[in-house]
């Protein structure tokens, strides 16, 4: 199993658009927690101009299908997203515990 994190950017307008699309959003994060896909998921803050989203798995597939169907990038409030492989070592939940 390895870590890795779902990136976006958002537009500059996301917080005033998110709303028509929040409810989908937030499902399409339930069902990817509930399957064991998700970790943990939020918004940036202060400025809000972003998010990151962690997976586990075997692969990155699990996070790029959550980017793909997700309606704030079909509907341009990610405005760029990228998934990276993150390898953890300290901490609940480590994958990779360091000695």
């Amino acid at each position: 199993m390895k870590h890795f994190i779902l990136f976006y950017e958002t537009s500059a307008d996301y917080l005033e658009r998110r709303g028509g699309y929040r409810a989908e959003h937030l499902t399409l994060a339930r069902k990817a927690q509930e399957a064991g896909d998700l970790v943990l998921a939020g918004a940036f803050a202060d400025p809000p101009d972003g998010a990151a989203l962690i997976f586990k798995g075997e692969t990155d597939a699990a996070a790029r299908a959550f980017a793909e169907a997700d309606p704030y990038v079909a509907n341009g409030l990610v405005t760029r997203w990228w998934v990276r492989e993150w390898t953890t070592v300290v901490g609940e939940g480590a994958l990779t515990p360091a000695p």
